[in-house]
């Protein structure tokens, strides 16, 4: 299993403290958020992991030079923000033929993600990919999904007023080998795409779901990042 995670985003809506890091390397408890994930994705037995990188690029770069994980990082510069999706198609040699995780890298997740692999191992047959799903406490923010009777997505709606749930995408999914060549060879390269809009509307009603009931959190504003580590300073202050 390969994974890809997504890192190469501006972070203008975490301002003022993405003026001078990316936000996949801004602290929580003290340790770059991009350490959690490579720590995870090395537990799960991920063999190989592309890095997207653009702003503060050398700085995600050099954080890479020295992470104990470097030998199965590789590093893809973007000149220009290619968008998630259009990171996949532009990537394709690199995950077209292996089960790939492909991930935001500015999402706080707790959950080891080895329930999730299970539940994809365990997908009904129509199903070619996996979304993990998280209760929102603001579900117009976020993409909201609907499931069938067998907890594969039927319908998603994206940051819409009014939504039909709070049951949230975690844009974080799991691939089977063989999804880019049934529903994204089309797309062309080195065009700028988004996942939520542009490729989860092909992979409706082949797409499976796992709900995480841990915190799984996008630090994206200044708001969720202080709420966040104050969660976390809470938890582990002393009695």
């Amino acid at each position: 299993m390969k994974a890809i995670l997504l890192a190469a985003g501006l972070g203008t809506r975490l301002k003022p403290l993405t003026n001078t890091i990316p936000k996949c390397l801004v602290p929580i408890k003290g340790k770059p958020l991009l350490a959690y994930w490579l720590e995870k994705l090395d537990k799960l037995g991920v063999s190989d992991i592309l890095i997207n990188v653009h702003y503060f690029a050398e700085q995600v770069e050099e954080f890479v030079s020295k992470s104990e994980y470097r030998n199965k990082i590789t590093i893809v510069r973007e000149k220009k923000l290619l968008g998630t999706g259009g990171t996949l198609i532009s990537n394709k040699e690199f995950w077209h033929c292996s089960p790939t995780m492909v991930i935001h890298a500015d999402n706080y997740c707790e959950d080891t993600l080895t329930n999730f692999v299970e539940a994809h191992s365990k997908r009904p047959k129509k199903c070619d990919a996996t979304l993990l799903l998280f209760e929102s406490a603001s579900p117009s923010s976020c993409g909201i999904v609907e499931l069938d009777s067998d907890a594969s997505i039927q319908r998603f709606h994206e940051k819409v007023s009014n939504p039909p749930s709070n049951l949230a995408s975690g844009a974080l999914f799991l691939f089977s080998a063989g999804v880019y060549e049934k529903y994204f060879s089309h797309f062309k390269q080195e065009s700028f795409y988004e996942i939520s809009h542009d490729m989860v509307p092909l992979l409706l009603g082949s797409l499976y779901s796992y709900k995480t009931h841990l915190r799984y959190i996008d630090i994206g504003t200044p708001q969720a990042y202080n709420k966040l580590q104050t969660e976390l300073l809470a938890i582990n202050k002393p009695a």
